[in-house]
């Protein structure tokens, strides 16, 4: 059974966006949504924003972390999104133990590595918490 979709990040978007471009090219997670199609099983929707500028330089996936920095799930993005500023790409059937309830998400280069914005979602109370 799909269960109502949590809509996270809105404030974050705008926060983001705000602030102005990514920084020095490191890959910046500017909002999430997530879904709960099973008990304790996600689907994850995360927009990247990143200053693409071909395969010598692009963000190359995204993770899901607990807090402690150990990775519950990755997304791979396989091309360069040089014409898609921000970009969403999905990822279902995380499932997360009851024991977590805030995961992180956290964006990859393949030039800086992590270093960009991150973002942390409190899935008990199923809302942003930075």
């Amino acid at each position: 059974m799909l269960r109502p979709a949590l809509v996270l990040g809105i404030a974050g978007v705008f926060t983001t966006l705000a602030a102005g471009p990514a920084r020095a090219g490191e890959a910046d997670v500017v909002s999430v949504t997530v879904a709960e199609t099973e008990t304790r099983i996600y689907r994850f929707d995360v927009a990247v924003r990143h200053e693409d500028s071909g395969w010598e330089h692009y963000a190359d996936r995204w993770e899901v972390l607990t807090l402690d920095g150990r990775v519950l799930a990755t997304r791979k993005l396989v091309h360069p999104h040089e014409n898609e500023q921000p970009f969403t790409r999905s990822l279902g059937g995380v499932r997360i133990s009851s024991e977590i309830v805030r995961v992180r998400l956290r964006a990859h280069d393949n030039v800086h590595g992590y270093g960009g914005a991150e973002q942390v979602i409190d899935l008990a109370a199923k809302r942003l918490t930075n």
